[in-house]
């Protein structure tokens, strides 16, 4: 009887140990999204960050637009640039989309519209009709040498996950 429940509790503990980082992540972004809906962006920065730090892409972008914004934190641009960035990286359009805005406007990075470009058009090929429009308008502004470098960096990127 007792070696049975060692065995239990061993296999319980196995499970646990395994499980618990993808459900404690997914705890984490339940309470922040719980702060955030109430206004209260100190708490939910904490708890955003410690689901983005864990990989969370939807976390990521919500911990860049909270420094975009000054909500919770002091406002940064380049830090939120770099949290925009993470999530673009693993494919996240709405990422995706505010980095090319990112680029296109020089907030947190230098203007560039190579960049803006490619990340508009990763986004809009997502569907994100926001990013078709202004995949557009810079498309609009760039040389031709332009144009071909930015189709060439979409053409070029993978998500984090697939490199």
């Amino acid at each position: 009887m007792k070696t049975r429940f060692i065995v239990a509790a061993l296999a319980l503990s196995s499970f646990a140990m395994f499980c618990s980082p993808a459900l404690a992540q997914e705890d984490a972004l339940q309470k922040a999204v719980q702060a955030y809906n109430q206004d209260d962006y100190v708490e939910a920065v904490k708890w955003y960050r410690l689901s983005a730090e864990q990989g969370n892409a939807n976390a990521q972008f919500m911990i860049g637009l909270m420094y975009d914004r000054g909500e919770g934190v002091p406002e940064n641009d380049a830090e939120a640039v770099k949290w925009y960035r993470l999530a673009a990286e693993q494919g996240d359009a709405e990422a995706q989309y505010t980095l090319g805005n990112m680029y296109a406007n020089g907030e947190g990075v230098p203007e560039d519209l190579v960049q803006a470009y490619r990340w508009f058009n990763l986004a809009a090929a997502q569907g994100n009709e926001d990013a078709k429009a202004n995949k557009e308008i810079a498309r609009k502004e760039m040389t031709p040498a332009q144009k071909a470098e930015a189709r060439k960096l979409s053409s070029e990127w993978k998500p984090v996950g697939d490199r």
